[in-house]
């Protein structure tokens, strides 16, 4: 399954969801064959009344409509941290060469969310060796292209881009990442974030290595490491910032009440609540522009845009300066099959350094990401077809469907996903009054829609927008309907997984800077090595 080109569910007891030739719901049921190898959602509420299309595309617009979200209170690099949690629990790793023989128990546990980074490691360095260095333990890292400039970016600098594929029939397939999952490199933001896990990998490696554990153990002990590590930092760390504090704390303490409260092992199910609604919050949280490094800042050549940092990527751009839409969708556009070095992010900049007190890494201005509410940044409603799939589509520029906001209402319609007040019901959650879903708390407005369509939001509010309405009267943070359902997905989602801090309640980090503690700081230090010039190689002066 790959999310953002994802046209049907399959829905365990429920079959095949997507839309009829009539454009209607639909469901089929797999061949027993095909079954096993569909990643398993399943629903935790009733089913849903289908939304007039005419109320999807008045939210898509007035979602998008403006630019003016406030920032909120998280750091930026929290964004595409998050995106890259998704593909992790949404990766198929059991996509094999034909041929290859897997049983259907490797074929269920493979299509099973877990928070395991299987996005980062595939099916280990026996399987999918392509993705391992020579040495079969460390991961590939790539090497960034030179560019004319000054003395820091005139050179090629490895350990700063992902690994790419080098050759094929065209330059996109020549700048295709070697990584498991292609969505990880289809904005700028994700891959780096990428580069950063692989480099923390490697690092851990390097410390097993100085404690002599044996090469036979030695790739399984780093990965059981950093899977721990990871897992620590998205409880202590990530999901405080995007979920009511509350929430979270008495999901981890309790335990789960609505998803699986019973089960505590094995492979999981994913709910299409979860998936088409209550993580899709990071949408709301892309800014317009980004202080991105030295070069591309406010005051400097340009910020970095939305538009470019799809452009400087292999799978939704072309790794070369470009101003036309158009370039993006042209397998051979382009001159550089490697991202250029000024392009190298300023992690200082993404991420907060300042409780590391050390006063050299903490960066010149923060970048805060957007307030989680009912406002998508603009160029979210003009998508390069890449980044959902559809180059080959042919797609208008102005086609609705390249409007996320669109894409994300109309595929809850494809499920029959419950409506908010459904889930809040469900979940034993007050409702969102009348009030507060029309007039929120400076988010999108609303005054467009004619009495019937408002008449139709407020009875049977989509989910999507009703969890982002609930955020934005909650200062930023997901509560309630969204703020459960998140939480108790990653519960879920950690138990799910080969190594699990909830299976393993005795173990505790050893790699952060305070001890018992990890946060995305701490990996991004030692993904550094503790240098500064790892976290910004362009530095704050040419």
């Amino acid at each position: 399954m790959k999310r953002h080109v994802q046209e049907t569910y399959y829905v365990v007891n429920e079959g095949e969801l997507g839309f009829g030739k009539d454009g209607k719901p639909a469901r089929w049921w797999p061949s027993a064959t095909a079954e096993p190898r569909r990643f398993r959602f399943s629903r935790l509420g009733d089913k849903g009344p289908q939304a007039t299309n005419a109320l999807l595309q008045e939210l898509a617009r007035a979602m998008t409509a403006r630019t003016d979200s406030p920032d909120g209170q998280v750091p930026a690099g929290f964004t595409y941290l998050g995106q890259f949690v998704d593909h992790d629990l949404t990766l198929d790793r059991t996509a094999v060469a034909l041929g290859e023989d897997v049983t259907v128990d490797e074929l269920v546990q493979g299509r099973s969310p877990a928070l395991d980074l299987d996005a980062l490691y595939g099916r280990g360095p026996e399987a999918d060796k392509r993705f391992y260095a020579p040495d079969g333990i460390k991961l590939k890292i790539g090497t960034t292209v030179a560019i004319a400039g000054d003395a820091g970016t005139n050179v090629n600098r490895t350990g700063f881009d992902l690994p790419r594929v080098g050759t094929g029939p065209n330059k996109r397939a020549e700048r295709q990442a070697l990584i498991p999952d292609g969505r990880n490199d289809e904005n700028l933001a994700v891959a780096q974030t990428h580069v950063a896990f692989i480099n923390f990998h490697n690092r851990v490696v390097d410390r097993l290595i100085a404690q002599s554990v044996p090469s036979a153990f030695l790739f399984e002990r780093a990965r059981g490491e950093v899977v721990r590590h990871y897992q620590w930092m998205l409880r202590e760390d990530f999901l405080p910032r995007i979920v009511n504090p509350v929430i979270v704390s008495d999901v981890f303490a309790n335990g789960r009440k609505f998803f699986d409260p019973d089960v505590h092992a094995g492979p999981a199910t994913m709910p299409i609540e979860f998936s088409v609604a209550s993580y899709r919050l990071g949408h709301s949280m892309v800014r317009d522009t980004y202080s991105w490094n030295r070069i591309f800042e406010p005051g400097g050549i340009t910020p970095a845009t939305l538009f470019l940092l799809f452009t400087f990527t292999g799978t939704a751009g072309i790794l070369t300066a470009t101003n036309n839409l158009a370039d993006l969708e042209n397998p051979n556009a382009g001159t550089n099959l490697r991202l250029p070095t000024n392009w190298i992010v300023d992690w200082r900049r993404l991420h907060d350094f300042q409780p590391s007190g050390q006063q050299d890494l903490v960066g010149p201005g923060l970048n805060l990401a957007r307030r989680i509410d009912t406002l998508l940044a603009g160029g979210l409603g003009d998508l390069p077809a890449g980044t959902f799939g559809g180059t080959e589509q042919g797609l208008a520029l102005d086609d609705m469907q390249r409007n996320l906001a669109f894409r994300n209402l109309a595929r809850a319609n494809m499920v029959e996903l419950a409506t908010g007040q459904q889930m809040a019901k469900f979940l034993g959650v007050t409702p969102l009054t009348r009030d507060e879903l029309i007039t929120g708390n400076g988010g999108a407005d609303l005054s467009r829609l004619d009495s019937a369509l408002v008449e139709e939001l407020v009875s049977d509010t989509p989910l999507w927008f009703y969890i982002l309405r609930e955020a934005e009267l909650q200062d930023g943070h997901l509560n309630g309907v969204g703020g459960r359902i998140v939480a108790e997905v990653f519960h879920r989602a950690m138990e799910a997984g080969y190594y699990s801090i909830l299976r393993e309640p005795e173990w505790r980090p050893t790699l952060g800077e305070r001890e018992g503690s990890f946060t995305m700081m701490d990996l991004l230090l030692v993904a550094a090595d503790g240098k500064v010039e790892n976290l910004n190689p362009l530095g704050d002066k040419p």
